[in-house]
């Protein structure tokens, strides 16, 4: 649920939408969400000083209902 919530929030955000890919991962301390968008749209999902990605985290934050829940946004560029 919290993947499908995350990709519909970053698809709003980015140009190439159809390149927009969230990964689920369990960890011990709870769960990873991996972010991956196409090289242009980075700086649009992170947005100024962060505001954006901590935006999405703050929400996605909220819908896990305290469940700890880390995003990371991957650059692929660099992967």
């Amino acid at each position: 649920m919290l993947e499908e919530a995350l990709e519909h929030l970053v698809k709003g955000i980015v140009d190439h939408a159809d390149e927009v890919v969230v990964r689920r991962k369990e960890l011990r301390r709870g769960e990873l969400l991996e972010v991956r968008v196409h090289p242009d749209d980075l700086g649009r999902v992170i947005g100024r000083s962060g505001r954006t990605a901590s935006a999405l985290r703050t929400v996605l934050g909220a819908l896990a209902g305290g469940h700890p829940v880390r995003i990371d946004i991957v650059d692929t560029d660099r992967v």
